[in-house]
């Protein structure tokens, strides 16, 4: 799964990978954790690409309770296109999800040890995501999204049996706009992932600085 992720790239250079009009305004965050805003690309008005904040663990239009979205942060790639949750999403609503590297977590010596995975050339990661709206009788307005997941491979898979699905740059139009884009969804090799143990302050999301990606002492 991925259940906490970080993106501290320069706007410029999340601009320049997503292909945005202008660099978009968000600040650097290290340990961006479910229900909280981060920044999505997705399809706008005429098509064109841009980054809106939305809420992380996506709300299926239907649902009644809004809290239903702190259990929706992940969408099986397997399984997505047919759950009642995902399957709208998959089909209208699809986005890129920007990372710098995200966490897991093992069990060592009897405690969860959490890893940062990153890819090993730095560059910004783009993990495969579903966006949905959803609106509440007295008119609450929300915007969310969830991230797709698939098996691990390589290093992310000695860690944890899930990660994200990252997509490679050429991949980005075919996930945001095309007719069928389950092609896409296997792990992706285009990305060698470099793992290392970092310090517990990931495990609450109050922390929120550089020392989250710190080497564990």
């Amino acid at each position: 799964m991925c259940g906490r992720y970080a993106l501290h790239a320069h706007p410029d250079v999340v601009a320049l990978q997503f292909g945005l009009v202008a660099a978009p305004e968000f600040k650097s965050r290290f340990n961006i954790a479910p229900t909280q805003e981060a920044p999505v690309i997705r399809l706008g008005a005429g098509q064109k690409r841009e980054l809106a904040l939305l809420h992380w663990g996506l709300i299926p239009a239907w649902s009644k309770d809004p809290s239903m979205g702190a259990r929706m942060i992940n969408a099986r790639a397997e399984t997505m296109s047919e759950k009642p949750a995902f399957r709208n999403a998959y089909r209208r609503r699809r986005c890129l999800v920007p990372a710098d590297g995200y966490y897991e977590w093992k069990v060592e010596r009897g405690r969860k040890q959490p890893y940062y995975l990153h890819a090993a050339g730095a560059e910004l990661l783009a993990m495969a995501g579903l966006w949905e709206h959803w609106r509440s009788p007295e008119g609450q307005f929300v915007e969310s999204y969830a991230i797709v997941t698939t098996a691990a491979t390589g290093v992310a898979k000695e860690i944890h049996d899930r990660m994200p699905v990252v997509l490679a740059p050429p991949d980005y139009e075919a996930w945001l706009s095309g007719p069928d884009p389950g092609a896409l969804l296997g792990s992706r090799a285009s990305v060698t992932f470099s793992a290392r143990r970092v310090s517990t302050r990931v495990n609450s999301p109050r922390f929120d600085d550089v020392q989250c990606i710190e080497d564990a002492v």
